[in-house]
């Protein structure tokens, strides 16, 4: 049996080529997407600087945050100083955030006991995030094979709901909930 010219594949074509509904030639699997100025900017810089860069880069955000964190004093306020934070300006609710900055003053001090009252999970997981840092950049920089945390998206949907119903418990205006509120 003969096919018609158009419906028959020459020897070079691909699989299906030249059979109705086929293309005649090979389709990529996705457009190929030149990338924009920041994306080549990113990747030209990746390939030129050191190992070392990026810790050292995130060493000195933690420091300025460390920084600004002490210059700041967020303990030291005048009694009718309105609030930094929009949500608690707009609703008077605390935000699931608030009260982590003094957590971090009060830590930074020594204070664990007024640190963990002002924010109790900020306090329960600064350790786990220097750990996680100290990991990877003694791995990036010096070849440290320390243990790996498995943090699952399991674990951190748990930390996050956790973090969820505390930030709704710490509003609360009855006790023993009161006791949260910052």
């Amino acid at each position: 049996m003969t096919g018609s010219p158009a419906l028959t594949a020459s020897p070079g074509a691909p699989v299906g080529a030249g059979q109705p509904g086929w293309p005649a030639h090979p389709v990529p699997p996705y457009p190929v997407v030149e990338p924009d100025r920041i994306t080549r900017l990113v990747t030209w810089l990746q390939a030129r600087l050191p190992r070392w860069a990026a810790p050292l880069a995130a060493l000195g955000c933690i420091a300025g945050a460390v920084g600004y964190t002490i210059w700041a004093d967020p303990t030291n306020s005048a009694p009718d100083a309105p609030p930094t934070c929009f949500l608690k300006l707009t609703t008077g609710l605390d935000c699931p955030g608030c009260g982590g900055t003094r957590a971090a003053w009060y830590l930074l001090h020594g204070d664990l006991p007024a640190a963990a009252r002002h924010h109790l999970l900020f306090v329960f997981a600064v350790p786990f995030l220097l750990y996680l840092y100290v990991a990877w950049a003694g791995r990036l920089v010096f070849g440290w094979r320390l243990p790996q945390l498995e943090i699952t998206p399991k674990a951190i949907g748990i930390f996050l709901a956790v973090w969820g119903v505390f930030s709704v418990l710490r509003n609360l205006p009855w006790a023993p909930f009161d006791t949260f509120y910052v």
